[in-house]
Formats: C-alpha cells, structure tokens, sequence
C-alpha cells in the first residue's frame, strides 16, 4: 500500500479529504524497526510522531531498580509520540519493536505547518488524544487501586471484546510481556490464570488461547466484588 493508503485508515486521519491525506503523505518517511530495536528513548527529544503500518510497538518505562513497566502496546494504524511532539517536551517513555515493524513518520514541524494551513486537521488528533488519557486513567488506576487479578479480569474482558459469554481469543503479547503491562510477573500470572481456570470463570489452553466462561464473575472479580481466594 502506498503511505497515502495507510494515512486513510489510521486512526488519526481516518475520513479526512484526499486533498488533506495528499499533504500529509509528502512530509511523511517510511521507516522500518527490527524486533527488539529502539524506536526511541525517555528524555530524548521529540521531533516527531509515528503511526504504525505493520508489526507492534511496547510503550514502556524503567523504574530506578530496572524493572521495566510496559504503559502500551501499538499496533496498525494506531499512532504513538504525538504528545511530546507538540507540547516540546522530551519523550516520557521508552518506545520499542516487539516484532519487525514498519511504521511512518511525521516531522512535527512540517505537521504544524500543515494544521495552521487547515485547522481542521487537528480535530482528529484531539478525540485521540483524550482517548489516550481515558486509557491512561485507567492503568493509574488498575495498577493502584485493584489486586493483579482484578487487573488481569478487567484485561481479559476487555480482550474478550463483546459481551458473548462464551466469547474466545488469543493473547497477542506473550505472558512475560502481559505480566509487566500487568504490574507483577509471569509466576504470579500463571497462578492467576490455573485460579481463573479452576473456579470456572474462563477456559485456557496454557499458552495463549482464552475462553471467557463467565463474563459475570469476571466483572465482579474487575470490580473487587469477589477475590478468587
């Protein structure tokens, strides 16, 4: 596809005019990351932002002792250091290729020419952008409010996607990396999950494969209305 063609699906300029997709498209550089390779650093500065062809892409920090806590994960069409890149300030994170990943870039100089050009091309970006603070509410929240298997329910629903008690999918991290999105380690996930598993709330292969038995008991697991003991 051309990068025109990956502009209009995205979730940044998805429904914008050929005309404004056109403008986009000619400040924009294809880039391509192997996986595990730095895509860019905390403290750095910004001089732009990415949108995501292909592959997925980790959000994460370092905490002091070096335990690494993963904020996000990216796939296609989803765009990621936009925040830094207008506001000035340094990347607040760690971004990296989990898989070989492809992606585009947009200049933040040549960007901000393009809106004062056309406003219009911002608006998109705003409902994005509190989209991505809702989510990080959320995490703040997860991570200081619930134990690990509220946490874990919450995201097994959410993957779950639909509200199909029998509704099945298969995890697109690995459990190490589902674990640090988590805040805890891949032991303890493991138990949770055998737990899980046990008292009937959901069926899993061991690997990956989920099976949502019911969706009630996860939500009131999510909701600190019951602990899996």
């Amino acid at each position: 596809m051309e990068i025109i063609e990956h502009l209009a699906v995205s979730q940044l300029f998805k429904g914008l005019p050929n005309v404004h997709l056109e403008g986009l498209a000619s400040i924009s550089i294809k880039k391509s990351y192997q996986k595990d390779e730095s895509i860019f650093f905390e403290g750095r500065e910004s001089t732009g932002f990415f949108i995501v062809i292909s592959g997925r892409i980790k959000i994460y920090k370092i905490s002091p002792e070096g335990k690494e806590q993963i904020l996000h994960f990216f796939g296609p069409g989803e765009p990621f250091g936009e925040a830094p890149a207008f506001t000035g300030d340094p990347f607040p994170a760690y971004a990296e290729a989990i898989e070989d990943t492809d992606v585009i870039f947009l200049p933040k100089n040549e960007f901000v020419s393009l809106i004062k050009k056309d406003p219009s091309l911002a608006l998109n970006m705003l409902v994005i952008l509190s989209h991505r603070l809702q989510k990080f509410t959320n995490i703040i929240e997860n991570l200081s409010l619930k134990e690990v298997p509220g946490r874990l329910a919450a995201y097994i629903i959410y993957s779950g996607g639909n509200e199909n008690d029998a509704s099945e999918f298969s995890l697109d991290i690995s459990k190490g990396q589902l674990a640090s999105l988590l805040g805890t380690i891949p032991e303890t996930l493991s138990r949770i999950l055998t737990k899980m598993v046990k008292q009937g709330l959901i069926d899993s292969d061991g690997r990956r494969f989920i099976k949502i038995l019911d969706r009630k008991g996860l939500e009131e697991l999510a909701e600190g209305k019951r602990r899996l003991g």
